[in-house]
């Protein structure tokens, strides 16, 4: 069973990924629709990070992983024999 504290994590996790997931969705396929002078533009970054910003957060995630799997398999590597 998962304690107090990990369901109150899980809950910030999930809640923190939807409003990230909604602002990107408004931001990408909403705002173009609106007027470039509407209040709601203020909000926003400038549309050349709508890329920028999850390439570089793709390819950290894949370094993360990499580096993980890296020392894992490290860690668990066994000692060479010695041939005569």
């Amino acid at each position: 069973m998962a304690t107090a504290m990990d369901q109150l994590v899980g809950f910030g996790l999930v809640a923190f990924s939807l409003l990230l997931f909604v602002y990107y969705t408004i931001w990408i396929i909403i705002l173009p629709f609106i007027d470039s002078d509407h209040g709601i533009h203020k909000f926003f970054l400038p549309r050349e990070y709508s890329v920028t910003i999850p390439v570089i957060a793709g390819l950290l995630l894949v370094l993360f992983v990499g580096v993980f799997v890296v020392i894992v398999m490290w860690k668990n590597r066994k000692p060479a024999k010695k041939s005569d």
